[in-house]
């Protein structure tokens, strides 16, 4: 048989396709749930979903007093950060490489490195020493990449942008235009595009205290959320991410330039309220949810300008009262909203999955609770020695945005992180004050075989029966079963 020419052996526009050969120039498409972690690098021998923190970990076989933790620790940390060196070594060779695999098997080594062995001050130094290199090889992909190529240069940009931290200013400048013009159409695919314009948010959100500069690109996302931009139809998933996006940048903004009104301005939020409802009008979960978490968080900022209707002095001042929309001219629409809302959080039917049904139900539960009951929302972030409890929507919005973007790396980052810390208002000192677990006590307390263990069978199977009875009680004449 007769061997098969380069050209027909590797698909035009796969991942393995190389930028330099014209018989290979790749086509702009991506899928839009593609990740970091879709792409298999065969050039490259690691694998990119390995978990760092397994090989750290050290064998303890007696009872533990803190130090063999800490050496664990201190040894843990360093092979974390010759993993980081060794990986950033790795852009050295980027302009020598010419199969776009290859760049994309850098670069996606190079996010895994960031977001899981950059920890501590030492890893930050490192990564801010390579910071040029980094910008230099991420803007050379984004510019004439294949289009995985510009998703994984984008996701790097975007962790990077965590790991520098706050007053950042050069860093934003040297990606902000490369990140806008793929988000303006550079490139069709509209995963690319998305992760553009939430690597360009997070950096605009961590690394700049310009509100000019967030209130710009704001704009921006206002605009992508729209059915229209540019005169060309806007996909779903990015109209989606664009108001993930403007809720981040929005938790930067004061209550009242986001909720507020009087004779002269009118608050950002105010001015998005048709808009989002018509989203929660969609047939699109991803779409809705967004919409539902910047109705959540506006009306939170809404609740916080609030004050006591009887200490009101004029109409003005009496249209703030606490947990009402009333006198304004967003009543009826805000309304309207709650009842789409509320339908949303007891949606049923066969039109939709059962999965996506309970999905649906679970996450519009919470946004009633805020925008129909003007209650507080609560997440908890659970850590090997304790918890991290969040309980407004500008704290959830931004755990939610940040966790994206970490993705396996999140919870080492908020350990190690100091900017994480500052955000979510965290004691570093407190989260890493944990002596680990000798193996007799994880037996004892965490195996399937614990008393702990047992006793939670235990209340399973009585409550499992119970429903059962409950469920069969319309047989019994009596229902003393029950």
């Amino acid at each position: 048989m007769a061997r098969k020419s380069r050209s027909q052996r590797r698909p035009k526009g796969g991942i393995g396709a190389s930028v330099d050969d014209p018989d290979d120039a790749p086509e702009e498409f991506l899928p839009e749930d593609h990740t970091i972690a879709d792409s298999v690098a065969t050039d490259v021998s690691f694998g990119f979903d390995e978990d760092f923190s397994e090989s750290d970990t050290v064998t303890d076989t007696g009872r533990n007093d803190g130090t063999e933790h800490r050496d664990a620790a201190v040894a843990a940390s360093a092979a974390r950060h010759a993993r980081l060196r060794e990986s950033l070594l790795g852009l050295d060779t980027w302009s020598s490489e010419t199969r776009s695999s290859r760049k994309e098997a850098i670069l996606r080594r190079v996010f895994q490195a960031l977001t899981q062995s950059a920890t501590g001050t030492g890893g930050v130094e490192t990564v801010r020493h390579a910071s040029s290199t980094l910008v230099r090889a991420c803007r050379s992909a984004l510019r004439g990449g294949a289009p995985a190529e510009r998703y994984a240069a984008c996701r790097v940009l975007e962790a990077a942008s965590v790991l520098l931290g706050e007053d950042q200013d050069e860093w934003h400048e040297s990606i902000e235009r490369d990140l806008r013009r793929v988000v303006h159409g550079a490139t069709k695919a509209t995963a690319v595009r998305m992760a553009a314009l939430r690597a360009c948010s997070m950096s605009a959100f961590i690394n700049t205290s310009d509100t000019e500069t967030s209130e710009a690109l704001m704009d921006v996302c206002q605009a992508i959320a729209n059915e229209t931009y540019r005169n060309e139809t806007v996909p779903v998933a990015l109209r989606a991410t664009a108001l993930d996006c403007w809720a981040l940048l929005a938790t930067t903004v004061a209550d009242y330039y986001l909720a507020g009104q009087d004779d002269v301005q009118l608050g950002r939020g105010l001015d998005l309220l048709s808009l989002l409802k018509a989203c929660l009008e969609t047939t699109s979960m991803e779409l809705r949810s967004a919409a539902g978490e910047c109705l959540s968080l506006i009306h939170e900022a809404r609740l916080n300008l609030g004050v006591d209707e009887e200490t009101a002095e004029n109409s003005t001042a009496r249209r703030y009262r606490r947990g009402s929309w009333d006198g304004s001219e967003f009543e009826v629409l805000m309304d309207e909203v709650k009842q789409l809302v509320a339908t949303l959080s007891m949606e049923s039917g066969h039109h939709m999955s059962k999965k996506a049904k309970k999905e649906q139900r679970a996450t519009f539960r919470e946004f009633v609770a805020t925008i129909v009951d003007d209650e507080a929302p609560e997440e908890i972030i659970n850590f090997r020695g304790g918890s991290l409890s969040l309980h407004t929507w500008r704290e959830i919005i931004q755990l939610n945005f940040i966790r994206h973007c970490l993705q396996g790396g999140f919870q080492i980052q908020l350990l190690t992180n100091a900017t994480l810390q500052s955000i979510f208002g965290a004691n570093g000192a407190a989260l890493n004050d944990f002596a680990g677990l000798s193996q007799l006590e994880k037996r004892l307390t965490l195996s399937k075989t614990s008393e702990a263990s047992k006793i939670a069978d235990q209340v399973m199977a009585k409550q499992r029966t119970k429903r059962q009875n409950v469920k069969n009680h319309f047989l019994t004449s009596d229902g003393d079963d029950l």
